[in-house]
């Protein structure tokens, strides 16, 4: 047979471990608060079994009393700790109501016949029987458990309900003499198969912990990742941001030293000008009045240009509207008599009534830039030719120099900004006239290409957009100049 004093104090040792261990597993996860009840409970029980192993004898009937109600106390705390864990309700109220009824029905019964030990037992059964009960309810409606736990749980529930009903019964069948033990040897089965109970009932709720940590942490790493992928959002949204404004900037910038760039072709003639005249004087009227007017007509192109691409509005910048092609080459020969280049340039142009849709101002600096450009790298006595005609839908502007040419390794260069060719060092200039006619080409929709003659030099070939009103318009013969 079991030593009941034995058993006693091994159940008593297990309670404490538990109740120790939930509250280092507390310590551990704060925001697990459910678990100071059951550590509670615990600590209730161990109070209980450690005050029933050091009664005497024959006790007292207040210490008898106050040994039951103090583990069916702790038996409330596990009850109230798993609901609160599940996150089920709470019968707190039914918890409080049978530990009042257990007080009164001891007392009562320890006072009228304290020798019937049988009746305290069929009393501390239904106690039991109930608070198992509201906890394998709470476990049935829980849905955050997996299923195969809760019903382990629950069985092992239902195994300490029949043992507590199978010592009712035993008790029953047993003649009680009138001796005021509560408990006796053979009552060792029944507080063993409770420490056992305890052993199964504290690895069933630490799996349920552990599930439950599982899912916070797969909850918070959810919840990171989609913080860490909102954060990516905003951080492209950002980078896009300043992409955008490091654009404009750059853009700013570029308008900045392309305006920079134009300012010296007006600026020529106006130099070229003012020596005309001081060559001339009065000798020559007509030709002083021509320097003049030239002066003029390109003081008006720098005021332009400072009115339209130094503001701050980026729509004043590109101002198309419709107009001939005689109106563009009107402004084209007028330059290269300012500059005293005319005689140089073989110009055959298609048709000068073609009309086009293009900002004034930005293809005739095209047009000069790219003349220009062929004028600098090409021998002065070599002529530059330029073709302008109409080719399906788009007017060709075609500048074939005779010049130095451009290296066949640096060619992929072409075009882009500050870049001069090695052999054009000799030469002065910035690198921006044909970057800049690229840029302003893309504001027409049009496109810029340059490649090496077979005999010598470059041809820039301007592709420029025609209205779709220019396509019946008639086409006479070409016209050279």
């Amino acid at each position: 047979m079991l030593d009941l004093k034995t058993v006693l104090v091994v159940t008593f040792a297990i309670a404490c471990l538990q109740a120790v261990a939930w509250t280092f597993v507390w310590l551990a996860w704060r925001h697990l608060y459910e678990l100071r009840f059951l550590a509670a409970g615990l600590a209730a029980i161990a109070l209980g079994l450690f005050l029933m192993i050091v009664r005497g004898m024959e006790p007292a009937g207040w210490s008898i009393v106050l040994v039951n109600l103090v583990i069916k106390i702790g038996l409330v705390l596990l009850a109230e700790g798993l609901a609160r864990f599940l996150g089920q309700p709470r019968y707190t109220w039914a918890g409080v109501s049978l530990l009042v009824f257990q007080l009164a029905t001891w007392t009562i019964a320890v006072r009228v016949d304290p020798g019937n030990v049988a009746i305290r037992i069929h009393l501390s059964t239904v106690f039991t029987v109930i608070m198992m009960s509201i906890m394998c309810l709470a476990l049935l409606r829980d849905r955050t458990q997996p299923q195969l736990l809760r019903w382990i749980t629950i069985g092992i529930l239902l195994e300490y309900m029949i043992a507590s009903l199978m010592q009712s019964v035993i008790e029953q069948g047993r003649a009680v003499s009138g001796s005021a033990f509560v408990l006796a040897d053979h009552n060792a089965w029944y507080l063993m198969q409770g420490a056992l109970f305890q052993i199964a009932f504290f690895a069933c709720v630490l799996f349920m912990v552990s599930t439950r940590l599982s899912t916070d942490l797969r909850e918070k790493n959810e919840a990171l990742s989609r913080e860490i992928d909102e954060r990516r959002r905003l951080e492209t949204k950002l980078s896009a941001s300043l992409e955008a404004e490091r654009a404009l900037r750059e853009e700013q910038a570029d308008f900045m030293r392309v305006v920079s760039h134009e300012f010296r072709t007006p600026l020529a003639i106006i130099r070229n000008a003012t020596e005309m005249i001081g060559l001339v004087g009065d000798k020559s009227p007509d030709a002083t009045r021509e320097r003049i007017a030239g002066i003029r007509d390109a003081l008006n192109r720098l005021f332009s240009l400072i009115n339209r691409f130094m503001s701050d509005d980026r729509d004043s910048r590109f101002q198309p509207e419709h107009i001939t092609l005689a109106s563009v080459l009107l402004d084209l020969r007028l330059h290269l008599r300012m500059t005293e280049q005319e005689h140089r340039l073989k110009l055959t142009v298609d048709d000068e009534r073609t009309l086009l849709v293009a900002d004034p101002e930005m293809l005739t600096t095209i047009i000069i830039n790219l003349i220009d450009n062929a004028l600098k790298y090409s021998p002065s006595d070599e002529p530059v030719e330029v073709d302008v005609r109409r080719r399906d839908r788009d007017l060709i502007i075609q500048v074939r120099d005779r010049g130095i040419g451009i290296p066949e390794d640096e060619q992929h260069k072409i075009g882009r900004r500050f870049f001069r060719a090695s052999n054009a060092a000799a030469r002065g200039g910035t690198g921006l006239g044909l970057y800049t006619s690229r840029k302003l080409l893309a504001y027409h929709g049009g496109t810029l290409q340059l490649v090496a003659n077979v005999d010598q030099g470059m041809t820039a070939t301007a592709a420029l957009p025609l209205p779709a009103v220019d396509a019946t318009q008639p086409r006479p013969d070409k016209i050279t100049a």
